[in-house]
């Protein structure tokens, strides 16, 4: 098929890479525009961008699809189909309806379970047993449009990270699926019942929140790794948390305290016990490693 890809982030890197080996003809990318980023502030690809151009694919990184120029420009590529994975701009009504097969999107939740910016993260800060990934039929509104096709898997103590990369592969083998036949699998409409809104993380999410359960806390660490990494605050410092897990007993709030694994820090409901810390500027350490130069014991 003819194929103009949109898209951004890393997450969307194997569908890309799906669509080129399967043979289907590339015809654009399109992405969000560089940005500064790191402490030279240098403008930096997206990845999407840096492997399209590698690939050999023209890419386009309009601010905004909303002006007729940019309409124009896209509806100019003649696509059978534009396949969409995390790309960030809201696609507006003629852009939808440029393609033959209009604009098909990989969506990493079980709609209309986490519709909106942040899924996977949402998931795993919910509880959510299972999460998945579905190929869904892009219409107006956010994430409304009938499924084609879905996947699923547990949660069970995935970090966001983990999440992600697994969705990420099993999205693009599952768009291949459907582009190869879209008729087998038409698309269906999504429940009306069981919709949740996916919001966009706040970076003030991150930090900790020890009144809670111990398991409300853990699930936190586990959906901001990697980004933006939950934290807590102790002497000064910003001690993220990249790996906890859930002990019995009973602390204070907040209060730290002696573990077998180094140390533990008491929630409304059991212990929090870190298994991975990173100091601001270091590298990733075990609590044992962390307490012989920072003592938060004392």
């Amino acid at each position: 098929m003819r194929i103009v890809f949109m898209g951004t982030p890393a997450f969307a890197l194997p569908t890309l890479d799906a669509l080129v080996a399967a043979g289907h003809d590339v015809v654009a990318a399109y992405s969000q525009p560089p940005r500064r980023a790191g402490r030279g502030k240098a403008l930096t690809l997206s990845p999407v961008q840096a492997r399209a151009e590698a690939l050999g694919i023209a890419v386009h990184t309009p601010c905004t699809l909303r002006d007729a120029d940019a309409q124009a420009e896209f509806a100019a590529h003649d696509a059978d189909v534009a396949v969409v994975a995390a790309y960030g701009l809201i696609l507006p009504p003629p852009v939808l309806a440029a393609p033959r097969l209009g604009c098909l999107n990989v969506h990493g939740s079980l709609l209309p379970r986490w519709r909106g910016a942040a899924p996977i993260q949402r998931a795993i800060l919910a509880g959510d047993a299972e999460t998945g990934v579905g190929i869904m039929q892009m219409e107006a509104g956010l994430d409304t449009g009938p499924v084609r096709l879905e996947g699923r898997t547990p949660v069970d103590g995935k970090t966001a990270g983990e999440l992600t990369e697994e969705l990420a592969a099993m999205g693009a083998a599952l768009m291949v699926r459907v582009l190869a036949d879209p008729d087998r699998y038409p698309p269906v409409a999504q429940a009306t019942e069981g919709v949740t809104h996916a919001a966009k993380i706040d970076k003030a999410e991150a930090r900790l929140n020890f009144t809670q359960s111990a398991h409300s806390a853990e699930r936190q660490v586990r959906a901001f790794n990697p980004a933006p990494g939950a934290f807590f605050e102790a002497r000064g410092e910003r001690i993220k948390l990249l790996a906890a897990e859930v002990d019995a007993g009973g602390a204070a709030a907040g209060a730290i305290m002696p573990h077998p694994r180094g140390f533990a820090i008491g929630c409304a409901d059991g212990l929090l016990v870190p298994t991975l810390v990173q100091r601001p500027g270091r590298a990733a350490m075990t609590p044992a490693e962390l307490l012989r130069g920072f003592d938060l014991l004392a």
